[in-house]
């Protein structure tokens, strides 16, 4: 294992030697299946699949003829070549897989969140380091047409100075009987969606995290639902104040009869920009005219995530979705959580 670990530090020749393994397949939106496809553009290979359900693990070997096939992620380190292991699991298993991979010796993606608390990001960093592999988060949308609109009319000085970014998303009803409405799999209502959302702000954000406000209201749904007192939250909110003086807020909701316009709201001096999953508009103020300018986002550019992963895996080229980069929006949702319950602000640790 050894040898294996130190044939890994070294870099990769060309894209199709990296050998690709994902734990996971199936489930929820077919990411296995989305996954591999997505690492087979950038150029890497597809060569094994952990996954405890057979009937998935039957439909992966259908998908990706000759794929290998594995019941149990220790199998597949113990007796896979993969040098790139992708985990497509619940919440919860991301910090504990990651590191058992990372001890391995293999270089590993978490699909988003990286993980739930800080604590968890902290340990896997470290490993990394100490294995000499790479660690990222699958934030994809880094490269939503959405958010790169937003950078664009942000960096122009359109609607001025940045003052503050909202994120707010959900509805009236209950939540599902998945994994992702147990708060103890998932890490809680702001976590799913709110990673995105949080991702996006800072990337508008261009300043260093000075501490974090949390709110939450948990006890309406939970009597109703599969998961009891480990519902998520009714709902979520929290507020993020930067160094630079700018400030965001994120809610999301299972308890909002009247959900507000869009997913995101950007407010600066001299007017706003705003988008939901395929619009935008910008509205400025010019004079006593108030000028609102409407638009469909532009096409996402997903596939810049793994054609990265490649270029630093063979040439070095910097990671874009570093571990640290992905460890802030999940230090905000830690001390989200514990500002709600401790009733006060905490002061970030990591700006």
């Amino acid at each position: 294992m050894a040898l294996a670990i130190l044939e890994m530090k070294s870099r990769f020749k060309h894209p199709g030697e990296i050998k690709v393994g994902v734990i996971g397949y199936g489930g929820a939106f077919n990411m296995g299946r989305m996954h591999l496809q997505d690492m087979m553009k950038a150029g890497m290979t597809p060569r094994a699949v952990a996954e405890p359900d057979a009937a998935r693990l039957a439909v992966a070997a259908q998908e990706f003829p000759g794929i290998q096939t594995y019941a149990s992620v220790t199998e597949m380190l113990r007796k896979s070549d993969v040098n790139l292991v992708v985990l497509i699991t619940p919440h919860n298993t991301h910090a504990p897989l990651a590191l058992q991979c990372v001890k391995a010796g293999r270089h590993v993606v978490c699909e988003k969140p990286f993980a739930i608390t800080t604590q968890e990001c902290d340990a896997m960093i470290a490993a990394a380091k100490k294995a000499g592999v790479m660690v990222s988060a699958f934030h994809n949308r880094h490269w939503d047409g959405s958010i790169l609109k937003a950078l664009e009319v942000v960096r122009s000085g359109a609607i001025g100075d940045l003052v503050r970014v909202e994120g707010h998303m959900g509805q009236w009803g209950k939540p599902g009987d998945w994994w992702r409405s147990s708060k103890s799999i998932s890490g809680g209502v702001l976590y799913d969606w709110g990673v995105h959302v949080l991702e996006y702000t800072l990337q508008l954000v261009n300043s260093e995290i000075e501490e974090v406000a949390g709110f939450a209201r948990h006890g309406y749904w939970a009597p109703q639902t599969k998961w009891g007192r480990d519902t998520v939250e009714d709902e979520g909110f929290a507020v993020v104040r930067f160094k630079n003086g700018v400030w965001a807020t994120l809610c999301m909701t299972n308890i909002d009869a009247n959900p507000k316009r869009g997913m995101v709201e950007v407010t600066g001096t001299k007017g706003s920009f705003w988008w939901d999953y395929e619009n935008h508009e910008i509205i400025v103020r010019d004079g006593d005219r108030t000028v609102v300018t409407k638009g469909r986002n532009p096409p996402a550019q997903w596939e810049k995530y793994y054609a990265n992963v490649a270029a630093h895996l063979v040439k070095g080229v910097p990671l874009v979705i570093t571990a640290e980069w992905a460890r802030r929006p999940i230090h905000i949702l830690d001390l989200a959580g514990r500002s709600a319950k401790q009733g006060k602000a905490l002061k970030a640790r990591y700006r």
